[in-house]
């Protein structure tokens, strides 16, 4: 329990940490930081604006900024499951890429019924993410090959060689984006009208909700759970204990990869309803900043995705109203990231209280 307090505390000294040192770069632009954060709170449908659009309301704003989080919850888990086992996943975007393009050309283009188009969307992305995940882990054991290199590598091998295919046979010749999917596939009701006003109502957070206490209970109540622990430790003591570490690696980055399939689904197949050729989303490489906040906690996670997405989420608004870059959001991400890798300095001060 009290070492659970302390991360929890290290993860807030790191936010606030990070939050002073963005105030500190916005105050040098002569501009005011806490109208700057009410902006984010504003853009994230966390804080009333002082008016809306037609059809538009708070709550409409908070929909939008569930259905934009939910990709990440998934990453940043993708993240931690290797981190359990001493992995690192950097290949979170490229599986996401793959299991997006894969469910978009087998399902997203077909005539099927809502209800069996999102289930097989659901299904074709983690089994594609799952396959890119045990690829990289099998590559890891049976040729020791870094899973950090292997992963970069699959990144940008998917990258081109999807962007070739969606240039070639899918590609919309207004927009040079793929072709949008049907409704019936999208794990998402974007624009629905509710009592007058307009709703994104973001069907894969409730998968992301099961996903991460499955992930918990995995990783407290199973003996894989511990097993993976086992070998993130040390691999050399968990082989004598009886841990069948390949096996295990294998298992990680399989279940990794899944997860990451999981947001490729809800991020292309979701919050967006095409693919840009080329172009590796940055929720993978964002993941692993929101799964150091959250100390590689599941709940932690869930937690840290909320509060840190209010940033970037409401970075376009708070451009608009306080005249600030929107890039000032990633500085913001980058400073609490640097900040959560000075986490086990916090800790160390903590145990000596």
């Amino acid at each position: 329990m009290k070492s659970k307090r302390e991360t929890f505390i290290a993860a807030v000294i790191s936010v606030l940490l990070g939050l002073l040192a963005g105030a500190v770069i916005i105050l040098i632009l002569n501009k005011n930081p806490f109208s700057a954060y009410l902006n984010l709170l504003q853009g994230s449908g966390l804080a009333p604006k002082g008016k809306y659009a037609g059809g538009k309301s708070m709550l409409s704003d908070f929909s939008s900024y569930i259905d934009y989080l939910t990709p990440m919850v998934f990453a940043a888990l993708s993240v931690a499951v290797a981190f359990r086992s001493g992995l690192f996943n950097i290949g979170v975007s490229g599986q996401m890429l793959v299991a997006g393009f894969l469910s978009t050309v087998l399902v997203g283009y077909s005539g099927l019924s809502a209800g069996l188009a999102k289930s097989l969307v659901v299904i074709i992305s983690a089994l594609s993410g799952a396959a890119v995940g045990a690829l990289i882990g099998f590559l890891k054991y049976k040729f020791n090959v870094n899973e950090v290199v292997s992963s970069i590598m699959i990144n940008y091998i998917m990258s081109y060689l999807i962007g070739f295919f969606i240039n070639a046979y899918f590609v919309d010749p207004v927009s040079r984006q793929s072709r949008e999917i049907s409704d019936a596939s999208r794990l998402s009701l974007h624009q629905i009208k509710l009592a007058g006003y307009r709703y994104d109502i973001a069907l894969g957070f409730i998968l992301a909700l099961i996903a991460v206490f499955l992930i918990k209970f995995i990783f407290d109540r199973t003996v894989l759970g511990y097993e993976l622990r086992a070998v993130g430790l040390n691999k050399t003591g968990a082989r004598y204990a009886g841990v069948r570490v390949n096996r295990s690696i294998l298992i990680s980055m399989a279940i990794s990869g899944m997860l990451a399939g999981l947001a490729g689904a809800t991020y292309y197949l979701g919050l967006f309803a095409s693919i840009q050729p080329k172009v590796l989303p940055s929720t993978g490489f964002d993941a692993i900043a929101v799964c150091m906040v959250g100390g590689s906690s599941p709940i932690g996670i869930l937690v840290s995705t909320f509060f840190l997405e209010i940033i970037s989420k409401g970075s376009t608004y708070m451009s608009s109203q306080a005249g600030l870059e929107a890039e000032i959001a990633s500085v913001i991400m980058g400073m609490i990231l640097l900040a959560s890798a000075c986490r086990g300095y916090y800790m160390s001060k903590l145990k000596r209280k």
